[in-house]
Protein backbone atom coordinates (compact mmCIF):
# COMPACT_ATOMS: atom_id res chain seq x y z
CA UNK A 1 0.00 0.00 0.00
CA UNK A 2 1.19 3.06 -0.97
CA UNK A 3 2.23 6.25 1.68
CA UNK A 4 -0.46 8.28 0.00
CA UNK A 5 -3.45 5.35 0.23
CA UNK A 6 -2.31 4.60 4.10
CA UNK A 7 -2.79 8.35 4.35
CA UNK A 8 -5.98 8.56 3.04
CA UNK A 9 -6.65 5.38 5.26
CA UNK A 10 -6.06 6.99 8.39
CA UNK A 11 -7.73 10.19 7.16
CA UNK A 12 -10.57 8.88 7.04
CA UNK A 13 -10.54 6.45 9.95
CA UNK A 14 -10.25 10.08 11.70
CA UNK A 15 -13.28 11.98 9.28
CA UNK A 16 -15.47 9.01 10.93
CA UNK A 17 -13.97 8.88 14.53
CA UNK A 18 -15.24 12.86 14.29
CA UNK A 19 -18.60 12.14 13.17
CA UNK A 20 -19.59 9.44 15.42
CA UNK A 21 -18.16 12.06 18.27
CA UNK A 22 -20.38 14.55 17.35
CA UNK A 23 -23.18 12.22 16.87
CA UNK A 24 -22.76 11.44 20.53
CA UNK A 25 -22.27 14.77 21.67
CA UNK A 26 -25.75 15.49 20.29
CA UNK A 27 -27.42 12.94 22.39
CA UNK A 28 -25.05 13.57 25.17
CA UNK A 29 -26.19 17.15 25.23
CA UNK A 30 -30.06 15.59 25.32
CA UNK A 31 -29.24 13.93 28.22
CA UNK A 32 -27.30 15.86 30.36
CA UNK A 33 -30.50 18.05 30.43
CA UNK A 34 -32.14 15.43 32.18
CA UNK A 35 -29.43 15.40 35.17
CA UNK A 36 -29.92 18.86 37.28
CA UNK A 37 -26.68 19.80 38.64
CA UNK A 38 -27.51 19.72 42.19
CA UNK A 39 -27.87 23.22 43.36
CA UNK A 40 -31.32 23.17 44.50
CA UNK A 41 -30.38 19.68 46.54
CA UNK A 42 -31.74 20.87 49.77
CA UNK A 43 -35.50 19.99 48.75
CA UNK A 44 -34.18 16.73 48.84
CA UNK A 45 -31.27 16.58 51.38
CA UNK A 46 -33.80 15.48 53.90
CA UNK A 47 -34.98 11.75 55.43
CA UNK A 48 -38.06 12.62 54.23
CA UNK A 49 -37.36 9.88 51.15
CA UNK A 50 -38.01 6.79 52.44
CA UNK A 51 -35.76 4.11 49.86
CA UNK A 52 -35.70 0.78 49.46
CA UNK A 53 -32.53 -0.07 47.40
CA UNK A 54 -33.15 -3.33 45.69
CA UNK A 55 -30.14 -5.50 44.48
CA UNK A 56 -28.85 -8.90 43.26
CA UNK A 57 -25.35 -8.51 44.85
CA UNK A 58 -24.16 -6.44 47.59
CA UNK A 59 -20.22 -6.63 48.21
CA UNK A 60 -20.72 -6.78 52.32
CA UNK A 61 -22.11 -10.44 51.26
CA UNK A 62 -21.53 -11.32 48.24
CA UNK A 63 -20.14 -9.66 44.42
CA UNK A 64 -19.95 -11.05 41.53
CA UNK A 65 -18.96 -7.37 39.95
CA UNK A 66 -19.03 -3.72 40.37
CA UNK A 67 -23.01 -3.72 41.02
CA UNK A 68 -21.88 -5.41 44.34
CA UNK A 69 -19.40 -2.40 44.95
CA UNK A 70 -22.63 0.28 44.24
CA UNK A 71 -24.84 -1.79 46.28
CA UNK A 72 -22.37 -1.54 49.37
CA UNK A 73 -21.77 2.24 48.68
CA UNK A 74 -24.29 4.34 47.16
CA UNK A 75 -27.20 3.38 50.46
CA UNK A 76 -24.61 4.43 52.89
CA UNK A 77 -23.43 7.53 50.84
CA UNK A 78 -27.21 8.42 50.80
CA UNK A 79 -28.33 7.31 54.36
CA UNK A 80 -27.38 10.65 56.62
CA UNK A 81 -29.57 12.48 53.62
CA UNK A 82 -32.58 9.34 52.85
CA UNK A 83 -33.73 6.55 55.11
CA UNK A 84 -32.16 4.09 52.82
CA UNK A 85 -32.73 0.60 53.11
CA UNK A 86 -31.47 -2.55 51.33
CA UNK A 87 -33.44 -5.71 49.57
CA UNK A 88 -31.19 -8.81 49.03
CA UNK A 89 -31.98 -12.37 48.36
CA UNK A 90 -30.70 -14.92 50.80
CA UNK A 91 -28.01 -16.28 49.41
CA UNK A 92 -26.18 -18.79 51.71
CA UNK A 93 -23.68 -16.32 51.51
CA UNK A 94 -25.31 -13.47 52.88
CA UNK A 95 -27.17 -15.69 56.16
CA UNK A 96 -23.66 -16.77 57.05
CA UNK A 97 -22.29 -13.20 57.14
CA UNK A 98 -25.07 -11.32 58.48
CA UNK A 99 -25.61 -10.69 62.25
CA UNK A 100 -28.49 -11.11 64.05
CA UNK A 101 -31.40 -11.68 61.76
CA UNK A 102 -35.13 -11.15 62.83
CA UNK A 103 -38.39 -12.17 60.83
CA UNK A 104 -40.30 -8.67 60.01
CA UNK A 105 -42.63 -9.97 57.51
CA UNK A 106 -43.79 -12.03 54.42
CA UNK A 107 -44.74 -12.19 50.55
CA UNK A 108 -47.87 -14.40 49.82
CA UNK A 109 -47.33 -16.92 47.04
CA UNK A 110 -48.18 -15.35 43.74
CA UNK A 111 -48.96 -17.65 40.22
CA UNK A 112 -45.39 -20.30 40.40
CA UNK A 113 -43.37 -17.63 42.47
CA UNK A 114 -43.24 -19.47 45.87
CA UNK A 115 -43.75 -17.62 49.46
CA UNK A 116 -41.19 -16.07 51.05
CA UNK A 117 -39.65 -14.62 54.99
CA UNK A 118 -38.21 -11.31 54.95
CA UNK A 119 -35.94 -10.81 57.69
CA UNK A 120 -34.61 -7.60 58.52
CA UNK A 121 -30.64 -7.27 60.08
CA UNK A 122 -28.30 -4.24 60.66
CA UNK A 123 -24.93 -3.74 59.77
CA UNK A 124 -22.07 -2.59 61.73
CA UNK A 125 -22.31 0.73 60.56
CA UNK A 126 -25.95 0.62 61.03
CA UNK A 127 -27.49 0.49 57.33
CA UNK A 128 -30.69 -1.77 57.54
CA UNK A 129 -30.88 -4.48 54.93
CA UNK A 130 -33.94 -6.66 54.17
CA UNK A 131 -33.30 -10.17 53.59
CA UNK A 132 -35.67 -12.45 51.40
CA UNK A 133 -35.48 -15.88 52.54
CA UNK A 134 -36.34 -18.66 50.24
CA UNK A 135 -34.13 -21.79 50.51
CA UNK A 136 -35.39 -23.31 47.56
CA UNK A 137 -34.47 -20.20 45.41
CA UNK A 138 -31.29 -18.77 46.85
CA UNK A 139 -29.51 -21.15 49.41
CA UNK A 140 -27.66 -22.86 46.93
CA UNK A 141 -23.28 -23.08 45.94
CA UNK A 142 -22.63 -21.04 42.86
CA UNK A 143 -22.60 -17.13 42.10
CA UNK A 144 -25.92 -15.35 41.91
CA UNK A 145 -26.49 -15.86 38.84
CA UNK A 146 -25.00 -19.25 37.57
CA UNK A 147 -23.75 -22.26 39.18
CA UNK A 148 -20.77 -24.29 40.37
CA UNK A 149 -20.03 -24.77 36.44
CA UNK A 150 -20.23 -21.15 35.09
CA UNK A 151 -24.06 -21.51 33.27
CA UNK A 152 -27.06 -19.92 34.34
CA UNK A 153 -29.69 -20.98 36.84
CA UNK A 154 -31.94 -22.56 35.05
CA UNK A 155 -34.96 -21.19 36.96
CA UNK A 156 -33.25 -17.45 37.32
CA UNK A 157 -37.10 -15.98 35.81
CA UNK A 158 -38.29 -17.70 38.89
CA UNK A 159 -35.67 -16.72 41.26
CA UNK A 160 -35.60 -12.83 40.24
CA UNK A 161 -39.44 -12.67 39.44
CA UNK A 162 -39.59 -13.31 43.21
CA UNK A 163 -37.33 -10.72 44.42
CA UNK A 164 -39.18 -8.20 42.10
CA UNK A 165 -42.52 -9.25 43.42
CA UNK A 166 -41.41 -9.04 46.99
CA UNK A 167 -40.13 -5.63 46.51
CA UNK A 168 -43.11 -4.33 44.52
CA UNK A 169 -45.16 -6.04 47.53
CA UNK A 170 -43.38 -4.22 50.39
CA UNK A 171 -44.36 -0.97 48.10
CA UNK A 172 -47.74 -1.71 48.51
CA UNK A 173 -47.74 -2.45 52.55
CA UNK A 174 -48.75 -5.62 52.23
CA UNK A 175 -45.62 -7.78 53.51
CA UNK A 176 -46.31 -7.03 57.11
CA UNK A 177 -44.15 -5.03 57.69
CA UNK A 178 -43.55 -1.40 59.96
CA UNK A 179 -42.46 0.60 57.22
CA UNK A 180 -43.02 1.04 53.68
CA UNK A 181 -40.77 2.62 51.23
CA UNK A 182 -41.84 5.68 49.14
CA UNK A 183 -39.93 4.91 46.32
CA UNK A 184 -37.73 1.83 44.81
CA UNK A 185 -34.19 2.28 43.48
CA UNK A 186 -34.00 -1.31 41.12
CA UNK A 187 -30.68 -2.42 39.77
CA UNK A 188 -30.50 -3.97 36.43
CA UNK A 189 -32.72 -7.22 34.92
CA UNK A 190 -32.71 -8.97 38.27
CA UNK A 191 -34.74 -6.20 40.08
CA UNK A 192 -36.09 -4.63 36.54
CA UNK A 193 -39.72 -6.48 36.82
CA UNK A 194 -40.48 -4.68 40.20
CA UNK A 195 -41.56 -1.80 38.24
CA UNK A 196 -43.74 -3.78 36.22
CA UNK A 197 -45.53 -5.23 39.27
CA UNK A 198 -45.82 -1.84 41.22
CA UNK A 199 -47.51 -0.57 38.06
CA UNK A 200 -49.84 -3.80 37.28
CA UNK A 201 -50.92 -3.89 41.39
CA UNK A 202 -52.39 -0.31 41.56
CA UNK A 203 -49.23 1.14 43.38
CA UNK A 204 -48.37 4.70 44.11
CA UNK A 205 -44.81 3.82 44.82
CA UNK A 206 -42.49 5.56 42.51
CA UNK A 207 -39.97 3.35 40.93
CA UNK A 208 -36.35 4.43 39.58
CA UNK A 209 -34.77 1.85 37.75
CA UNK A 210 -30.46 1.83 37.45
CA UNK A 211 -29.16 0.20 34.50
CA UNK A 212 -25.53 -1.09 35.07
CA UNK A 213 -25.03 -2.80 32.01
CA UNK A 214 -28.11 -3.16 28.91
CA UNK A 215 -26.09 -5.96 27.65
CA UNK A 216 -27.50 -8.44 30.37
CA UNK A 217 -31.41 -7.77 29.89
CA UNK A 218 -32.78 -11.14 31.66
CA UNK A 219 -34.15 -12.76 28.79
CA UNK A 220 -36.55 -15.54 29.21
CA UNK A 221 -38.88 -17.75 27.05
CA UNK A 222 -42.17 -15.96 26.81
CA UNK A 223 -43.62 -19.64 27.90
CA UNK A 224 -42.75 -18.74 31.14
CA UNK A 225 -45.39 -15.58 31.82
CA UNK A 226 -48.11 -17.82 33.24
CA UNK A 227 -45.57 -18.98 36.04
CA UNK A 228 -44.48 -15.09 36.51
CA UNK A 229 -47.77 -13.90 37.14
CA UNK A 230 -47.78 -12.08 33.70
CA UNK A 231 -51.06 -11.83 31.76
CA UNK A 232 -51.69 -11.96 28.09
CA UNK A 233 -52.19 -8.25 28.27
CA UNK A 234 -49.14 -7.40 29.83
CA UNK A 235 -46.59 -9.55 27.93
CA UNK A 236 -46.46 -6.92 25.43
CA UNK A 237 -44.30 -4.61 27.76
CA UNK A 238 -41.64 -7.17 27.74
CA UNK A 239 -41.56 -8.39 24.76
CA UNK A 240 -37.97 -8.74 22.99
CA UNK A 241 -38.30 -10.68 19.78
CA UNK A 242 -40.62 -13.05 21.33
CA UNK A 243 -38.87 -13.72 24.49
CA UNK A 244 -39.60 -11.37 27.92
CA UNK A 245 -37.15 -9.12 28.84
CA UNK A 246 -37.47 -8.30 32.34
CA UNK A 247 -34.65 -4.90 32.01
CA UNK A 248 -37.43 -3.92 29.07
CA UNK A 249 -40.31 -4.40 31.50
CA UNK A 250 -38.25 -2.33 34.20
CA UNK A 251 -37.66 0.51 31.24
CA UNK A 252 -41.11 0.68 30.18
CA UNK A 253 -42.82 0.97 33.73
CA UNK A 254 -39.90 2.80 35.78
CA UNK A 255 -40.72 6.36 36.45
CA UNK A 256 -37.09 7.53 36.14
CA UNK A 257 -34.46 5.46 34.24
CA UNK A 258 -30.67 6.17 34.54
CA UNK A 259 -27.14 4.48 33.73
CA UNK A 260 -23.84 5.01 35.27
CA UNK A 261 -22.84 7.47 33.16
CA UNK A 262 -23.50 10.60 31.01
CA UNK A 263 -21.89 9.19 27.99
CA UNK A 264 -23.22 6.01 28.10
CA UNK A 265 -26.47 7.26 28.69
CA UNK A 266 -26.10 8.85 25.41
CA UNK A 267 -24.84 5.79 23.81
CA UNK A 268 -27.78 3.68 24.35
CA UNK A 269 -30.38 5.73 22.35
CA UNK A 270 -28.02 4.73 19.63
CA UNK A 271 -28.70 1.49 17.48
CA UNK A 272 -25.03 0.71 17.98
CA UNK A 273 -25.08 -0.05 21.06
CA UNK A 274 -29.10 0.13 22.19
CA UNK A 275 -29.10 -3.64 22.10
CA UNK A 276 -31.83 -3.63 20.79
CA UNK A 277 -33.63 -1.02 22.93
CA UNK A 278 -32.45 2.17 21.40
CA UNK A 279 -35.63 3.16 20.40
CA UNK A 280 -37.69 2.59 23.70
CA UNK A 281 -34.41 4.39 25.57
CA UNK A 282 -34.81 7.09 22.94
CA UNK A 283 -38.36 7.78 23.99
CA UNK A 284 -37.48 8.04 27.10
CA UNK A 285 -35.09 10.51 26.82
CA UNK A 286 -36.95 12.88 24.96
CA UNK A 287 -39.59 13.07 27.55
CA UNK A 288 -36.75 13.60 30.11
CA UNK A 289 -36.78 9.89 31.66
CA UNK A 290 -33.15 9.29 31.33
CA UNK A 291 -30.15 10.37 32.61
CA UNK A 292 -26.67 9.22 33.59
CA UNK A 293 -25.16 9.90 37.21
CA UNK A 294 -21.30 8.46 37.35
CA UNK A 295 -20.54 6.04 39.68
CA UNK A 296 -18.14 7.09 42.12
CA UNK A 297 -15.75 4.83 44.76
CA UNK A 298 -15.95 4.60 48.35
CA UNK A 299 -12.62 6.09 51.04
CA UNK A 300 -11.36 2.92 51.25
CA UNK A 301 -9.40 3.58 48.15
CA UNK A 302 -6.77 6.11 49.72
CA UNK A 303 -3.18 5.30 49.54
CA UNK A 304 -2.38 7.04 52.76
CA UNK A 305 -4.65 4.73 54.28
CA UNK A 306 -5.25 1.58 52.66
CA UNK A 307 -4.53 -1.28 54.09
CA UNK A 308 -3.75 -3.80 51.51
CA UNK A 309 0.11 -1.26 50.58
CA UNK A 310 2.81 -2.57 51.59
CA UNK A 311 3.89 0.94 51.84
CA UNK A 312 1.95 4.29 51.71
CA UNK A 313 2.07 7.69 50.10
CA UNK A 314 0.03 10.98 48.87
CA UNK A 315 -0.11 13.60 46.48
CA UNK A 316 2.25 15.25 47.90
CA UNK A 317 4.92 12.70 48.61
CA UNK A 318 4.71 9.50 45.96
CA UNK A 319 8.07 8.13 46.70
CA UNK A 320 5.83 5.30 48.02
CA UNK A 321 4.97 4.26 44.67
CA UNK A 322 8.15 3.00 43.87
CA UNK A 323 8.10 0.28 46.72
CA UNK A 324 4.83 -0.80 46.25
CA UNK A 325 6.00 -1.15 42.27
CA UNK A 326 9.17 -3.28 43.54
CA UNK A 327 6.59 -5.65 45.57
CA UNK A 328 4.22 -6.07 42.40
CA UNK A 329 7.43 -7.04 40.21
CA UNK A 330 7.84 -9.37 43.13
CA UNK A 331 4.64 -10.82 43.15
CA UNK A 332 4.79 -11.64 39.47
CA UNK A 333 8.49 -12.97 39.80
CA UNK A 334 9.47 -10.19 36.81
CA UNK A 335 12.58 -8.20 37.56
CA UNK A 336 13.86 -4.63 38.40
CA UNK A 337 13.13 -2.53 35.78
CA UNK A 338 13.58 1.22 35.02
CA UNK A 339 10.95 0.99 32.26
CA UNK A 340 6.58 1.96 32.75
CA UNK A 341 4.92 -1.06 34.41
CA UNK A 342 1.70 -1.26 32.77
CA UNK A 343 -1.25 -3.17 34.59
CA UNK A 344 -4.50 -5.34 33.75
CA UNK A 345 -7.31 -5.59 36.36
CA UNK A 346 -9.96 -6.89 34.50
CA UNK A 347 -12.43 -9.59 33.98
CA UNK A 348 -10.82 -11.44 30.86
CA UNK A 349 -13.98 -11.13 28.73
CA UNK A 350 -14.32 -9.94 25.23
CA UNK A 351 -16.09 -7.28 26.07
CA UNK A 352 -12.82 -5.73 27.92
CA UNK A 353 -10.69 -5.47 25.01
CA UNK A 354 -8.02 -8.12 26.13
CA UNK A 355 -7.17 -9.06 23.01
CA UNK A 356 -6.23 -5.95 21.79
CA UNK A 357 -3.91 -5.80 24.84
CA UNK A 358 -2.41 -9.58 23.98
CA UNK A 359 -2.35 -7.79 20.42
CA UNK A 360 0.14 -4.41 21.48
CA UNK A 361 2.04 -6.38 24.48
CA UNK A 362 5.15 -7.08 22.09
CA UNK A 363 5.13 -3.40 21.60
CA UNK A 364 5.53 -3.33 25.16
CA UNK A 365 7.92 -5.13 25.94
CA UNK A 366 10.32 -4.17 22.97
CA UNK A 367 9.85 -0.47 24.10
CA UNK A 368 11.69 -1.83 27.79
CA UNK A 369 8.17 -1.54 29.72
CA UNK A 370 6.57 -4.51 31.55
CA UNK A 371 3.24 -6.14 31.60
CA UNK A 372 1.32 -7.53 34.43
CA UNK A 373 -2.36 -9.08 34.61
CA UNK A 374 -4.38 -10.25 37.05
CA UNK A 375 -8.50 -11.71 36.24
CA UNK A 376 -10.17 -14.29 35.01
CA UNK A 377 -13.28 -15.27 32.45
CA UNK A 378 -13.56 -16.76 29.16
CA UNK A 379 -11.47 -20.11 28.97
CA UNK A 380 -10.07 -18.77 25.30
CA UNK A 381 -9.03 -15.26 26.65
CA UNK A 382 -7.65 -16.99 29.94
CA UNK A 383 -5.46 -19.45 27.13
CA UNK A 384 -4.60 -16.40 25.54
CA UNK A 385 -3.14 -14.60 28.23
CA UNK A 386 -1.28 -17.23 29.55
CA UNK A 387 0.93 -18.21 26.15
CA UNK A 388 1.50 -14.50 26.31
CA UNK A 389 3.38 -14.64 29.72
CA UNK A 390 4.98 -17.87 28.07
CA UNK A 391 6.44 -16.15 25.18
CA UNK A 392 7.72 -13.40 27.51
CA UNK A 393 9.15 -14.46 30.52
CA UNK A 394 10.33 -11.60 32.52
CA UNK A 395 8.58 -9.15 30.98
CA UNK A 396 4.53 -10.28 31.00
CA UNK A 397 3.31 -11.81 34.01
CA UNK A 398 -0.50 -13.01 34.98
CA UNK A 399 -2.03 -14.24 37.63
CA UNK A 400 -5.53 -15.92 36.41
CA UNK A 401 -8.14 -15.49 39.04
CA UNK A 402 -8.83 -12.85 41.63
CA UNK A 403 -7.49 -11.54 44.23
CA UNK A 404 -8.25 -8.57 45.96
CA UNK A 405 -4.74 -7.64 48.02
CA UNK A 406 -2.72 -7.93 44.85
CA UNK A 407 -4.90 -5.56 42.19
CA UNK A 408 -4.91 -3.02 44.79
CA UNK A 409 -1.36 -2.91 44.89
CA UNK A 410 -1.18 -3.09 41.10
CA UNK A 411 -3.39 0.17 41.21
CA UNK A 412 -0.55 1.29 43.53
CA UNK A 413 3.02 0.48 42.03
CA UNK A 414 1.91 0.44 37.96
CA UNK A 415 2.00 3.84 35.94
CA UNK A 416 -0.47 2.94 33.63
CA UNK A 417 -3.49 1.00 33.42
CA UNK A 418 -4.68 -0.81 30.23
CA UNK A 419 -8.65 -0.59 30.01
CA UNK A 420 -9.33 -0.92 26.29
CA UNK A 421 -13.30 -1.99 26.44
CA UNK A 422 -15.35 -2.51 23.94
CA UNK A 423 -18.00 -0.64 25.96
CA UNK A 424 -18.22 0.20 29.40
CA UNK A 425 -21.47 2.00 31.18
CA UNK A 426 -19.08 3.30 34.00
CA UNK A 427 -16.06 1.25 34.89
CA UNK A 428 -14.34 1.22 38.19
CA UNK A 429 -10.90 0.43 37.99
CA UNK A 430 -10.01 3.85 36.18
CA UNK A 431 -11.34 5.45 39.21
CA UNK A 432 -9.27 3.15 41.60
CA UNK A 433 -5.91 3.52 39.40
CA UNK A 434 -6.33 7.64 39.29
CA UNK A 435 -7.10 7.37 43.14
CA UNK A 436 -3.81 5.57 43.25
CA UNK A 437 -1.71 7.28 41.07
CA UNK A 438 -1.94 5.32 38.11
CA UNK A 439 -2.71 7.35 34.63
CA UNK A 440 -5.52 4.60 32.79
CA UNK A 441 -5.22 4.11 28.90
CA UNK A 442 -8.12 3.85 28.04
CA UNK A 443 -10.96 3.55 25.02
CA UNK A 444 -12.82 6.39 24.82
CA UNK A 445 -16.70 5.06 25.40
CA UNK A 446 -19.57 5.26 27.90
CA UNK A 447 -17.75 6.06 31.53
CA UNK A 448 -14.17 6.05 30.35
CA UNK A 449 -15.32 9.16 28.69
CA UNK A 450 -16.37 11.12 31.71
CA UNK A 451 -14.03 9.82 33.69
CA UNK A 452 -10.31 9.97 31.93
CA UNK A 453 -9.48 13.61 30.89
CA UNK A 454 -7.05 13.01 27.64
CA UNK A 455 -3.56 14.27 28.45
CA UNK A 456 -4.37 15.61 31.74
CA UNK A 457 -5.53 12.11 33.87
CA UNK A 458 -4.75 9.69 31.45
CA UNK A 459 -5.40 8.89 28.09
CA UNK A 460 -8.01 8.11 25.57
CA UNK A 461 -7.99 6.20 22.03
CA UNK A 462 -10.83 6.42 19.55
CA UNK A 463 -12.04 2.92 17.82
CA UNK A 464 -11.47 -0.49 19.89
CA UNK A 465 -8.47 -1.50 17.57
CA UNK A 466 -5.42 -2.54 18.25
CA UNK A 467 -3.52 0.09 16.25
CA UNK A 468 -5.20 3.00 18.07
CA UNK A 469 -4.44 1.30 21.45
CA UNK A 470 -0.75 1.08 20.31
CA UNK A 471 -0.69 4.77 19.22
CA UNK A 472 -1.75 5.59 22.82
CA UNK A 473 0.49 3.06 24.25
CA UNK A 474 3.31 5.22 22.49
CA UNK A 475 2.08 8.47 23.89
CA UNK A 476 2.16 6.76 27.44
CA UNK A 477 6.00 5.97 26.69
CA UNK A 478 6.77 9.31 25.69
CA UNK A 479 4.87 11.01 28.79
CA UNK A 480 6.90 8.09 31.12
CA UNK A 481 10.16 9.48 30.05
CA UNK A 482 9.50 13.24 30.61
CA UNK A 483 9.31 13.09 34.36
CA UNK A 484 7.77 16.32 34.69
CA UNK A 485 4.96 15.60 32.62
CA UNK A 486 4.28 12.92 34.62
CA UNK A 487 4.27 13.56 37.76
CA UNK A 488 1.41 16.58 36.64
CA UNK A 489 -0.65 14.00 35.29
CA UNK A 490 -0.55 11.61 38.02
CA UNK A 491 -0.82 14.36 40.11
CA UNK A 492 -3.90 15.93 38.37
CA UNK A 493 -5.52 11.85 38.69
CA UNK A 494 -5.16 11.42 42.03
CA UNK A 495 -6.69 14.72 43.22
CA UNK A 496 -9.45 13.96 40.59
CA UNK A 497 -13.02 13.83 42.55
CA UNK A 498 -14.74 10.74 42.45
CA UNK A 499 -16.12 10.02 46.03
CA UNK A 500 -19.65 8.91 46.55
CA UNK A 501 -20.44 12.41 47.75
CA UNK A 502 -21.07 13.88 44.30
CA UNK A 503 -23.23 10.79 42.65
CA UNK A 504 -24.96 10.77 46.07
CA UNK A 505 -26.30 14.42 45.78
CA UNK A 506 -27.15 13.63 41.90
CA UNK A 507 -29.09 10.67 43.06
CA UNK A 508 -31.01 12.70 45.61
CA UNK A 509 -32.44 14.94 43.02
CA UNK A 510 -33.13 11.88 40.41
CA UNK A 511 -35.01 10.67 43.54
CA UNK A 512 -37.34 13.90 44.00
CA UNK A 513 -37.85 14.35 40.15
CA UNK A 514 -38.57 10.60 40.49
CA UNK A 515 -41.50 11.29 43.25
CA UNK A 516 -42.56 13.86 41.68
CA UNK A 517 -43.40 12.14 38.46
CA UNK A 518 -46.14 10.25 40.47
CA UNK A 519 -47.29 12.57 42.75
Amino acid sequence: MSARNRTREVSAAKAEALVKTDALRARRRRITQTVVPGDHIERASNRDHRVLFVVSEMADYIKAGGLGDVAASLPRALRDRADMRVLIPGYREVLERTGPIQVIGQTPAHAALPACVIAHTVLDDGLPVYVLICPELYERDGSPYVDAAGEPWTDNAVRFATLSRAAAVIAAGEAGMDWTPGLLHLNDWPCALAAAYVRWSGSKASCLLTIHNLAYQGLFPASLAADLGIAEAQREALDFHGQLSFLRGGIVHADQVNTVSISYAAQITAPAEGCGLDRLLSRRAALGHLSGIVNGIDSSWDPRTDHHLPVHFSVQSCEGRDHNARHVRRAFGLPESRGPLFAVVSRLVHQKGLDLTCDVAPQIVAAGGQLVIIGGGEPQIEAQVRELARRYPGSVSAYIGFDETLARRMFAGADFLLMPSRFEPCGLSQMYAQRFGCLPIAHATGGLIDTVDDGVTGFLFNGAEADALRRCVQRAFRTFRQSGLMAAMRRAAMLRPSGWDIAGTHYLDLYQRTTEARA
